[in-house]
């Protein structure tokens, strides 16, 4: 009985890891061909976590944090971006531009929302938000 229970947290943890890489996967397309940004680096990790995607939109360094959800309603994507979250995001971004010697770059925090079509490997729906916070 445990080992069944096993099988299925160790599959939930890798499906939800390939929902969050499509999603980004997706993101990052959609940000470089409609809103013609630069994807500078993609999962920037760090000591103190990760950044989905780093991009460049003409003068601003953008951060962007990629939710998706599978489930009938974005909004549960949206909720998860909490305050907690947007500050954990900001020290995540000072500790990118104090690594890099940034001192003084424009940037903004952007998010996309993703509601993913799992079938097609695409999205069903998608909102971006940028200087969200």
């Amino acid at each position: 009985m445990k080992r069944g229970l096993l099988f299925l947290t160790e599959k939930k943890k890798g499906w939800k890891k390939g929902l969050g890489n499509l999603g980004e996967k997706l993101a990052g397309e959609y940000l470089c061909s409609k809103e013609g940004y630069e994807i500078l680096l993609r999962n920037y990790r760090c000591p103190r976590g990760e950044i989905d995607l780093i991009c460049r939109d003409g003068p601003y360094l953008v951060f962007v944090e990629v939710r998706s959800s599978s489930t009938e309603s974005i909004n549960m994507a949206a909720e998860s971006i909490n305050y907690r979250k947007q500050s954990k995001l900001k020290q995540l971004a000072s500790y990118y531009l104090l690594h890099k010697r940034l001192n003084f770059q424009l940037c903004r925090f952007d998010v996309v929302l993703i509601l993913l079509d799992e079938e097609k490997q695409s999205a069903r729906e998608m909102r971006h938000f940028k200087n969200a916070f």
